[in-house]
């Protein structure tokens, strides 16, 4: 009878960013589907090779990342008394995250990103997700690390095309 490795605990420290969007909740939610499209799973099981994954991402995803899945958090706390208005997200890239995954599968904790657009106490409209950088760090691998910082880089892009100030921990 084989006994199992011990288990194993980690500490490590994850930036959150809160970006101020300046479109109302509404079109800010119309406005990041739009740049942040869909992923056709239909489309892509069809491929044949990694190229024609490779490709067919470049083409359904502009702004380097799809939209895995999409939660309408308001409608699901419907009745619940809470009044917020909140989508949460899968947004990724599979082909980025590959690099990652023949590295270290347990990179795939982070992969997609998990990002959040909602309506502060004050009426504004935010983006929240935490910096790819730092949950990528805690797999202590430099290359998985840099992919990271190039998904900062990505999000820094695409919090551009929002119209959002882009916070300094992503441009550095």
């Amino acid at each position: 009878m084989s006994t199992l490795p011990s288990s194993l605990a980690a500490n490590f420290e994850v930036r959150h960013l809160s970006v101020p969007l300046p479109q109302p909740y509404d079109q800010a939610r119309a406005h990041f589907n739009e740049l942040v499209p869909v992923l056709d799973q239909a489309r892509f099981e069809q491929l044949k090779s990694w190229e024609a994954v490779v490709e067919q991402v470049r083409i359904n995803a502009p702004h380097h990342f799809m939209r895995y899945w999409e939660g309408d958090v308001t409608a699901a706390m419907t009745g619940s008394g809470s009044a917020w208005k909140c989508t949460s997200y899968l947004m990724g890239n599979h082909v980025i995250a590959e690099r990652m995954y023949r590295r270290d599968p347990v990179a795939m904790l982070y992969a997609p990103l998990r990002v959040v657009i909602h309506e502060d106490r004050t009426g504004s409209t935010r983006f929240e997700l935490d910096q790819p950088s730092t949950l990528f760090a805690s797999r202590r691998d430099p290359e998985i690390t840099s992919v990271g910082r190039e998904l900062d880089g990505y999000v820094a892009a695409l919090l551009t095309a929002l119209g959002a100030g882009v916070p300094a921990e992503l441009e550095s």
